[in-house]
């Protein structure tokens, strides 16, 4: 079963930097694509970026050039470092992982399973 845990949101000024953090179980493998959701108030839940076994990132272009989605297969840890971060960026992001990838493209809209999530705040 997989298991996914976020951690490191907060609440920070435009123009400031957060990272999150999410713990995977369950969910091993060279062929894996993994990534970051949110929803923002009112909003429907949207893809942010992905990354695949190999490494390969996607980005929505929202946040291409500032967010930057990484991971440790030692620790079997998800990053996503969010910069230059703005008030449209407020929403609740989600780790999550796509359970039915068997290889090829790794993208944000594909993310079909996520965790509980963590609340990012951005005023202006």
């Amino acid at each position: 079963q997989v298991q996914l845990a976020e951690s490191g949101g907060g609440s920070v000024q435009s123009g400031g930097s957060l990272r999150l953090s999410c713990v995977v179980s369950g969910y091993t493998g060279s062929s894996r694509c993994m990534g970051w959701l949110r929803q923002a108030p009112g909003k429907e839940r949207e893809g942010v970026a992905a990354i695949n076994g190999d490494a390969r990132a996607s980005y929505v272009d929202a946040v291409k050039g500032r967010f930057t989605i990484s991971q440790d297969n030692a620790k079997n840890t998800l990053y996503l470092q969010m910069n230059n971060l703005k008030p449209e960026d407020t929403a609740m992001y989600f780790c999550a992982a796509d359970v039915h990838y068997t290889g090829g493209v790794c993208i944000p809209e594909g993310l079909d399973y996520w965790g509980q999530g963590s609340q990012v705040t951005v005023s202006s």
